[in-house]
């Protein structure tokens, strides 16, 4: 099995993918590309028409989409355990995952993710409450989990898959949280495999000019 992805310093959709299965200890091949190449198109179509990543290949399937490919992780390997087991907290997982899959299109556009920087932007009023939104869903979450396990329904889910790269958004541009929600991104910042994400992004020198946003801060 093989995952393919795209500039780890950058590339949000990939780390979810990563993510659905580092995160939950399972093996796979990895096979990064950089972005916006002849090589990067070349090589991803021979699996997806939709040419982006993330894409699985698990012997003659291929899924592409980060949301898909943690749905046919939990089929395939985690024996449903990728969600909550409790069916109101499962489906309250799902409808936050979503969330995050299909809006937050200001936060997206005007913080793209870049790990390695520093830098500062004026977020415009629909950023601003992109963020009020995810600060209320991890304060909201905290209050009944934070004891449980500290993760959004208490254990590693695939809703933290999805949220978790808002986290290093957050750390690039300086964001302040509510403390929940800030002990919630604390918790997803100390992560193993979050933390090897990290190190690993930073080996690579390549520049995305698209999403070096706002001024460096020094």
């Amino acid at each position: 099995m093989k995952l393919i992805i795209a500039n780890k310093n950058y590339s949000t959709w990939s780390l979810r993918g990563w993510l659905a299965l580092r995160g939950f200890n399972i093996d796979f091949e990895e096979v990064e590309l950089e972005l916006f190449t002849e090589s990067f198109y070349a090589e991803i179509t021979k699996h997806s028409g939709a040419a982006k990543v993330p894409v699985l290949v698990d012997g003659d399937i291929a899924v592409w989409d980060s949301l898909a490919i943690s749905e046919y992780v939990n089929d395939r390997y985690l024996n449903g355990k990728g969600w909550p087991q409790d069916i109101a907290q499962r489906a309250k997982a799902r409808a936050m995952s979503a969330e995050m899959h299909s809006g937050f299109n200001a936060l997206r556009n005007e913080m793209p993710m870049n790990i390695r920087g520093r830098r500062k932007i004026t977020p415009s009023e629909g950023c601003l409450k992109d963020i009020a939104r995810i600060d209320q869903i991890w304060a909201e979450q905290m209050k009944e989990f934070g004891e449980k396990g500290g993760w959004l329904f208490g254990e590693f889910s695939i809703a933290d898959v999805m949220y978790a790269p808002v986290a290093l958004r957050f750390v690039t541009y300086g964001v302040a949280l509510s403390p929940l929600a800030q002990a919630y991104s604390d918790l997803v910042l100390s992560n193993p495999a979050v933390q090897q994400w990290v190190r690993e992004s930073k080996l690579d020198t390549s520049v995305v000019s698209e999403d070096e946003a706002g001024v460096e801060v020094h």
